[in-house]
């Protein structure tokens, strides 16, 4: 056996995720020391409960409720404890102690990523956080890394599994949204309080932190545009499949280019999604990111999103990662944020849409409809007219679904106002931007 210099692995939190990289450090010890250089010693790991129960089999002399004292001489932290704080204490706690840290918590990053890569700038110390964006899926070191020398136009990413699986089966079978949801909960895939997932605040912290990554940029958590899918209904999904389209929760980080000079947008939203793009073919709880870089074209990353043992695999990469670095010497590199590009709000970005309305079925309402439209520099690209059924076989409202060639988003919100008020249309149904084309 070679005898490798050993180092130091403080663990903070024995989820799900955490409980998998215990487990797997252990397991795999010899075979993490060959291809890391050195010994990775796990010295401890931080719970609230050191009797609760995990889900692997671990010694209980390693669980301990004081993090302090396991942080300090430690050479490699791992924080799967979720959460702002304590969680953004300890990391500090560690950087500044001298070690190199692993986080998985989007959330942290998402609001105090500044901070802590500040913090780990000054003592020469490394962030490794390939877990925190989209799970077992290697994107954040290929942004970071591979693609440092290139410029990414663009980046689609399908990174919250939850909404994936409900959109999806909402597609496939034709299912409900709350019917999806009681049965994602039931398998896990959502928490009993599904809001994170639901309304897009997991996918927006992903995406502050993907945009920072490939654009240089810092970028906030409150300049992310977010919309969740609890709007999302059978029949959106029903008009989507029958234009071509499929619905995504889309992340969508891009470079703009305008009179002023360049700038970028982050966004959040349900969005169609054209059923031929590689996006379209992502089912059930998977994630993909989409990357569209000026030199390296178009670049497709696939894979689980979640998962304790998918997640730990991004986590020991990460930690063998940090090993060789120790082993190697030298100071951390730390994040290039000096592009410093400005961030639009989602007002000034430029996309088709698909409108769907319920109007008075009379002569010379879809004029008046073409004739706002117009006015509000929307141009049609598509329509549709079905009379809605009422329950007495009679009906006086048509359901128009309106697909229009490229417009700017605050004239289209402009116009989908006036349209509301202009008294031929009964009902807004729905507004979808459409993606990847």
């Amino acid at each position: 056996m070679t005898d490798y210099r050993r180092l130091r692995v403080a663990l903070l939190g024995a989820g799900a995720v955490g409980s998998q990289v215990a487990s797997l450090l252990r397991q795999h010890a010899d075979e993490l020391a060959d291809r890391a250089g050195a010994r990775l010693e796990l010295v401890g790991i931080a719970v609230r409960d050191v009797d609760a129960k995990r889900d692997a089999d671990l010694p209980r002399e390693l669980f301990t409720t004081d993090a302090d004292s396991l942080i300090v001489g430690s050479d490699i932290v791992i924080e799967l404890m979720g959460g702002i704080e304590p969680a953004r204490a300890y990391l500090l706690q560690a950087i500044n102690s001298g070690a190199d840290v692993v986080t998985a918590n989007k959330a942290l990053l998402a609001t105090h990523g500044p901070e802590i890569f500040d913090a780990a700038d000054q003592v020469g110390a490394e962030v490794y956080y390939e877990a925190a964006a989209a799970g077992a899926i290697p994107i954040i070191r290929p942004l970071r890394d591979s693609l440092a020398g290139d410029r990414v136009q663009r980046i689609m990413g399908i990174v919250n599994g939850t909404t994936n699986y409900i959109l999806d089966r909402m597609d496939t079978e034709g299912a409900e949204f709350d019917d999806v949801l009681a049965d994602a909960q039931r398998l896990g895939y959502a928490e009993a309080d599904p809001t994170a997932d639901v309304e897009g605040y997991d996918a927006a912290q992903k995406a502050a932190i993907l945009a920072s990554l490939a654009f240089h940029t810092t970028v906030p958590l409150d300049a992310v545009h977010r919309e969740g899918i609890t709007s999302i209904d059978k029949s959106m999904m029903d008009a989507a499949r029958h234009a071509g389209y499929v619905i995504k929760l889309l992340a969508v980080c891009e470079r703009l280019n305008e009179a002023s000079g360049e700038s970028i947008s982050v966004r959040v939203y349900p969005a169609l999604i054209d059923r031929a793009h590689p996006l379209a073919s992502v089912h059930g709880a998977n994630n993909a990111v989409f990357v569209q870089a000026e030199a390296a074209g178009n670049l497709m990353f696939y894979g689980a999103g979640a998962g304790g043992v998918q997640t730990a695999s991004a986590v020991l990469g990460d930690v063998v990662s940090a090993a060789r670095r120790h082993i190697a010497g030298g100071v951390g590199v730390g994040e290039s944020t000096l592009a410093n590009l400005p961030i639009v709000p989602v007002g000034r970005v430029t996309t088709s849409y698909q409108i769907t309305l319920e109007v008075d079925d009379q002569p010379g309402v879809l004029a008046t409809v073409a004739g706002i439209l117009s006015e509000g520099r929307v141009s049609i690209a598509t329509v549709e007219q079905t009379v809605v059924e009422s329950a007495d076989g009679e009906s006086g409202v048509a359901r128009l679904v309106i697909g229009t060639h490229k417009a700017l988003e605050q004239d289209l919100s402009d116009t989908v106002e006036r349209l509301a008020a202009s008294g031929v249309v009964e009902r807004v149904v729905s507004v979808l931007r459409v993606e990847g084309n």
